[in-house]
């Protein structure tokens, strides 16, 4: 049963109950022995009943955090499994260049998405399967070309990676929608039916329900490397996990980068972007009041936030912060991962504005809000002929990602973006 079904019935056994109730036959006021039975008999079935509505709450609570099903295209298990297990970049890549390799299921499976997607691709549509599960299962960190990876004692978790800026909104829950095809229109409720008390026998005061949509539209962020031909003819099952890691990583810190601030030429408009998010409480000066306050505006407005996300120098100066002014209070942040009960996600991606003084943000809310479309596909195109590469006997590779970002409500977050950064 729907949780909205579950309600209705709940309804209806309290009204039976109160209607049994209400009317006692035995004696004293009691109720008879047949309304007792009926009683204890509705009282049962009340019961398992809110457990089932508890059960669907979790359930409901956990899909909205859960990473978005496929909404448009087609569902092929065997096709995901097969490239998963079977499908190299590399080999992709040293295709698309020119070199002697069997690249025919990767031929395949990117004139299978293409059909898929409807879209227009510039090289190889790469499914985007290939680069979560890299990103989730695999022990060596991403890394770049260079022709000292190319060697007989490499080993790819003993690659140096660079310090790459922390992924947080997907960590925090945000709501992940994947296999897009077209603009997305999303519906929403803005405004639910009005309830009023009324005198017996008149006329309840009829109100309508009022729509509003959330809208996502493909937007581009693309990264251009460079590989050397013996890269590419030599790469090992490390290799070719350290170039999936790579592409996968740089276009994710692009996206959380945007979820998190965005509104620059040709990106989504992110959270600190976003005009309708509120943005008055102060940190100017931080305490424990502005915590609890920028808290209190996410409530307020009937969000139940679910975590922070504020630069690594913000977190420092709250566990440097006493929540009262004496020697022996506890500090604002007690721990590196947690804020007033909430989790903490520290992260560089949030912007230092350069002012007098410098200034950062922090935000709170409810992540799952934050929706991060994703239109099929990773583009990866190979071109072995660009005048640098050619010059050195290198490859140049474009990747260009399709997603977008959105808010589903922007009242779900708030930032208080005069945090002190110097």
């Amino acid at each position: 049963m729907t949780l909205r079904e579950l309600m209705e019935k709940r309804a209806a056994l309290v009204a039976k109950m109160r209607k049994i109730n209400d009317a006692p036959g035995g004696e004293g006021g009691d109720l008879s022995e047949v309304q007792q039975k009926e009683f204890t008999e509705l009282r049962a079935d009340l019961k398992t009943t809110e457990a089932a509505i508890e059960r669907q709450n979790l359930i409901d609570e956990a899909d909205r955090r859960a990473d978005g099903h496929v909404v448009a295209g087609d569902v092929d298990t065997n096709f995901e499994r097969e490239v998963r297990s079977r499908y190299s970049l590399t080999r992709a890549m040293a295709g698309a260049a020119g070199l002697d390799v069997d690249d025919s299921f990767e031929r395949e499976a990117s004139a299978e998405v293409k059909r898929r997607s409807e879209g227009k691709f510039k090289g190889l549509a790469v499914p985007m399967m290939v680069f979560e599960k890299r990103v989730v299962t695999t022990a060596a960190p991403g890394g770049g070309p260079g022709g000292n990876i190319i060697a007989t004692d490499f080993r790819g978790d003993q690659f140096i990676d660079i310090l790459r800026a922390k992924l947080v909104t997907q960590g925090l829950g945000a709501t992940v929608l994947s296999g897009l095809v077209g603009n997305v229109d999303i519906p929403k409720l803005k405004a639910s039916a009005a309830t009023g008390w009324v005198a017996e026998n008149a006329s309840i005061t009829p109100s309508d329900h009022q729509f509003d949509k959330v809208s996502m539209g493909p937007k581009h962020v693309g990264a251009i490397t460079e590989f050397s031909r013996n890269m590419l003819q030599q790469s090992t099952p490390d290799i070719e996990g350290l170039i999936r890691n790579d592409f996968a990583l740089v276009l994710a810190q692009a996206l959380d980068a945007a979820g998190i601030n965005g509104g620059g030429s040709n990106e989504p408009d992110g959270i600190l972007a976003t005009t309708a998010v509120d943005k008055t409480t102060s940190m100017s000066t931080p305490g424990w009041g502005a915590v609890l306050d920028l808290i209190n505006m996410v409530e307020e407005a009937n969000a139940m936030g679910s975590g922070f996300v504020m630069r690594p120098l913000a977190a420092t100066t709250l566990r440097k912060t006493a929540k009262v002014a004496s020697t022996d209070s506890t500090m604002v942040m007690e721990s590196p991962d947690n804020l007033a009960g909430y989790k903490v996600a520290r992260s560089t991606l949030v912007p230092i504005v350069d002012a007098t003084p410098d200034t950062t943000s922090v935000i709170f809310g409810q992540w799952s809000d934050l929706l991060i479309g994703y239109w099929s596909a990773f583009d990866l195109l190979v071109n072995p002929y660009e005048s640098t590469a050619y010059s050195k006997g290198n490859v140049s590779v474009r990747g260009m990602l399709t997603a977008d970002i959105a808010l589903r409500h922007a009242e779900s977050f708030a930032a208080a973006i005069d945090f002190p950064a110097e």
